[in-house]
């Protein structure tokens, strides 16, 4: 598998325990060695793993939080750093988020997600929701 659809697996690894509320899944996402941060639409940023985890625990238990949909995925790998840029459907509503990773221990881990209201959503969109279950 080239890095490219290795880091694309990884993000959408993501978005699969954000679709199965597998708090779990979420947690061995993220990257246990590398410094990590998260920004939440509306957050400050979280800076430790600890908390971050602590945050995806909350949101993934919260029976109200939304169905959260990505598309229009792009991974950009830079040596052993590796980002996506996509965008988010929830509800009717477009986000766009970043997610970062690096290879950690073989494996692309996530180092950095944010996510943000998009002013003007995409006219066509490249490919449909991935509905990842």
């Amino acid at each position: 598998m080239s890095d490219v659809a290795a880091v694309l697996s990884a993000n959408r690894a993501f978005y699969r325990a954000f679709a199965m509320r597998d708090p779990d899944a979420m947690a061995a996402l993220w990257a246990a060695e590398a410094p990590v941060a998260c920004i939440h639409p509306g957050w400050d940023a979280l800076r430790d793993r600890a908390a971050i985890i602590k945050s995806w625990r909350n949101i993934l238990s919260n029976p109200g939080s939304p169905a959260v949909l990505c598309q229009n995925e792009t991974a950009h790998v830079l040596g052993e750093v590796a980002y996506v840029l996509c965008h988010e459907v929830i509800e009717d509503a477009y986000l766009i988020a970043t997610n970062f990773f690096v290879r950690e221990r073989g494996h692309w881990k996530m180092v950095h997600h944010q996510s943000g209201p998009l002013a003007n959503p995409p006219d066509q969109p490249e490919k449909p929701p991935q509905r990842l279950q």
